[in-house]
């Protein structure tokens, strides 16, 4: 397969940019996958490679050792088919239908107005290429494409393990060059709802909407270490110390867009009697100042500012008022517990990513995460207690369980050595506080030894999406090292 466009012309190795430009022209939203699924299952046939499909959608393709390595341990590479298809507005191209343009700039491969797709086409077109190469040496594989990764993991969640007969699971979904990760977080959803019984306001009162913006917000789980204010515990924390001075009821609170990123805005309608306006305004920027200070090193830009509102239905009771920030209070927010195994690695955390007003219900949804399966039902413990304090229900949704570091793992120091020998340098070796394939995997195919790596990608999720064109050749060099390494004759794990 030759490369076609100029844009990667005399880049190496060909093989692997020919795949990659391939896939540029293949429509994969998450969800959508049938053509790149219809492309792989082409290639595995016009190669000769066996290509098994479950009810998930989620392909396996058997790829035969080279010679003299077919009493090797079968070793399975593993990728996800979809992408996140994100465009600028004004983009001629759009990923969902198979346009990307590819532009180089510099050491760098990225896309005119779009996600590019190295999250992670970089991992299907480096299996199709090795696959393909019958002078590069290896034992048996299975090449696992998953599907709707990007959509909660979905695909990996439905797969059929059965399908999976290797001993050792390579992912190639890591987005930094020099870095082997061995474990990351597992995550719980939950969801607080509390009812309280409203009532008419007073004839007198007013409403006025407290909100909360300008905090940096970002990944929940990857950025949950840097302190930044979440909006909505900002929000609950200046209402609380407000009403201490100028009582008042809640009509509506929300906040939070997204249930894994850190909430950025929030707000709330509060009715207050009139002619305390001045004195409640003034007891919220006291509080906001406390709060200001609190962040003044890591999230110096959230605000809170005070506005005119109108009442859009009857506030709660005061005593309902006083409950419902009095739960909001006892929700924790930040890491819980820090990794054992690797320093400055959150190993636990807890998040209120979402709240919403429903008629008489409040609902505070929460995403939790742990590499250490045993420290969820602690987390989720002081959730429950905080619902049953404040008179309301716990639902518990538990997605995937943690991939623990197993830092003495065969796959890691056959890797590990591979990498030293190939660039002259030690690698790092960490774990990620987000979700990975591996977790659900390994949850569904006991006793695989987990390795994940790739190169440099930047961005991704968004039009500025970009790969670096030198650690693609690394992560390509370091896959053909690896599993040359695991399928050599006498090699003992």
């Amino acid at each position: 397969m030759a490369v076609e466009t100029t844009v990667l012309a005399g880049l190496e190795p060909r093989s692997f940019w020919a795949h990659f430009e391939s896939l540029t022209r293949v429509p994969r939203p998450s969800r959508h996958e049938e053509p790149v699924i219809e492309h792989v299952r082409a290639w595995a046939a016009e190669h000769g490679f066996e290509c098994r499909e479950d009810t998930g959608r989620n392909l396996v393709i058997h790829v035969p050792a080279t010679p003299g390595r077919e009493e090797a341990p079968t070793v399975v590479l593993q990728g996800h088919l979809d992408m996140v298809c994100e465009r600028d507005p004004a983009s001629p191209n759009d990923p969902a239908e198979g346009r990307i343009a590819l532009v180089r700039d510099g050491d760098w491969l990225k896309a005119d107005g779009t996600t590019l797709g190295a999250d992670d086409g970089v991992a299907i077109a480096a299996m199709m290429a090795l696959a393909e190469d019958g002078s590069l040496p290896h034992g048996p594989l299975e090449l696992l494409m998953t599907v709707a990764e990007e959509v909660g993991l979905e695909g990996a969640n439905a797969l059929d393990g059965s399908l999976v007969g290797g001993a050792i699971l390579v992912n190639l979904d890591s987005e930094e060059d020099g870095k082997l990760t061995v474990g990351c977080a597992g995550s719980t959803d939950t969801w607080i709802r509390v009812e309280a019984p409203r009532a008419a306001a007073a004839p007198d009162a007013v409403t006025l909407a407290v909100t909360v913006s300008g905090g940096l917000g970002g990944h929940s789980g990857m950025n949950i270490e840097y302190g930044r204010s979440n909006a909505l515990k900002v929000l609950g924390r200046v209402l609380r110390e407000a009403h201490v001075t100028v009582p008042f009821r809640l009509v509506t609170l929300t906040g939070g867009k997204s249930r894994n990123a850190i909430p950025r805005d929030a707000s709330a309608a509060v009715s207050v009697e009139r002619g305390r306006e001045a004195e409640l305004r003034a007891a919220v920027e006291t509080a906001a100042a406390t709060v200001r200070d609190a962040f003044s090193k890591t999230d110096a830009g959230v605000s809170v500012a005070v506005t005119p509102a109108d009442a859009a239905e009857e506030p709660w009771t005061d005593e309902g008022s006083v409950r419902l920030l009095d739960v909001l209070a006892l929700v924790p927010t930040g890491p819980l517990a820090m990794s054992p195994d690797f320093e400055g690695l959150v190993e636990t955390s807890t998040s209120l990513g979402e709240a919403s007003t429903d008629g008489d219900r409040l609902t505070l949804h929460s995403l939790s995460r742990s590499s250490n399966d045993s420290a969820m039902p602690e987390v989720i413990a002081t959730l429950d207690a905080a619902a049953r304090l404040g008179g309301g229900e716990l639902e518990v949704k538990h997605n995937y369980g943690g991939w623990r570091p197993n830092l003495d793992s065969p796959a890691l120091a056959a890797l590990r050595g591979s990498y030293e020998r190939l660039f002259g340098d030690e690698p790092i070796v960490t774990a990620v506080h987000a979700g990975l394939e591996t977790a659900v995997i390994g949850d569904k195919v006991q006793g695989l030894d987990m390795i994940s790596f790739g190169p440099q990608i930047e961005a991704p999720h968004s039009p500025d999406e970009r790969v670096s064109i030198p650690t693609v050749e690394r992560f390509w060099r370091l896959l053909v090292a690896f599993v040359d390494e695991l399928s050599k004759p006498g090699r003992e794990d």
